[in-house]
């Protein structure tokens, strides 16, 4: 999948494979509403949630069910779907089915599991860790490029701010943007409030705001999660945008992007 700078791409859905219907429905639902649209869709889901706030909170469906769902998706729509890894094995495993494979926040410095990904030839979407600087990433995205994959997007999901909370520089994504790889902006993880209690909270009416001035700066590309029931969601449930709000959240966005261009 090659990146486009003259269509927008965004990165879109459930947080979580919480089951084969709900990835299938909310799939269904980007599609028609970006369909006619400048906007290169990726459909995303985490097979498998391995950093938890709590041991009892939910991690997923099983591996080969939530990849199975993916591949299903993927078959009726005809679009790139895009999940997390979190070991180096995974890799190989998850580029049968995926289009992009996302190292995580977390783990954004681990030199094998980057290297891991880039080897499977897919396109690799590094989230920034809150805990880096900007110049930081773009030495976590060398260790990819250095194998021979120049298909590397850098994602930004805000900074650690104290002990519950992240802040997201705008500056930053000038510097991401500096690198010439293609640079998203995380709208969603990068309103959460980590680890409070049992689960991670978060400031959702910030959601579009900060996304409309991540726009203003010329990046390319938005990654939104979205759940039909937001607080129902098995996971990231106090962030991810009601799905009936994203149509005309897009439509916004794609204003700023297109004074912007």
């Amino acid at each position: 999948m090659i990146y486009s700078p003259n269509r927008l791409l965004l990165i879109a859905g459930p947080c979580v494979v919480e089951s084969a219907e709900l990835v299938m429905d909310v799939a269904r639902h980007l599609v028609q509403i970006t369909s006619g649209l400048p906007i290169d869709l990726v459909f995303k889901s985490s097979y498998r949630k391995a950093n938890r706030t709590s041991h009892t909170s939910f991690t997923g469906i099983g591996d080969a069910k939530a990849l199975e769902a993916l591949a299903r998706v993927k078959g009726a729509f005809g679009i790139p779907v895009l999940t997390d890894i979190h070991a180096d094995h995974e890799a190989a495993i998850a580029a049968e089915v995926c289009d992009v494979l996302q190292i995580p926040a977390f783990l954004s410095r681990q030199t094998s599991l980057l290297e891991a990904a880039a080897n499977t030839g897919k396109v690799v979407n590094i989230k920034k860790g809150q805990f880096m600087a900007p110049e930081d990433v773009i030495r976590a995205a060398d260790k990819v490029l250095a194998t021979g994959n120049r298909h590397v997007w850098l994602t930004e999901r805000g900074t650690t701010f104290g002990y519950h909370d992240l802040v997201v520089d705008m500056r930053g994504l000038i510097t991401m943007k500096a690198s010439g790889l293609p640079v998203i902006y995380d709208a969603t993880h990068s309103v959460q409030q980590p680890s409070l209690g049992t689960q991670s909270g978060g400031k959702s009416e910030f959601i579009s705001g900060l996304a409309h001035a991540a726009m203003a700066t010329g990046i390319g590309g938005l990654f939104i999660e979205t759940h039909p029931d937001p607080p129902r969601a098995l996971s990231d449930a106090a962030t991810q945008m009601p799905l009936h709000l994203v149509e005309n959240f897009l439509h916004s966005i794609l204003r700023v992007w297109n004074a912007v261009r």
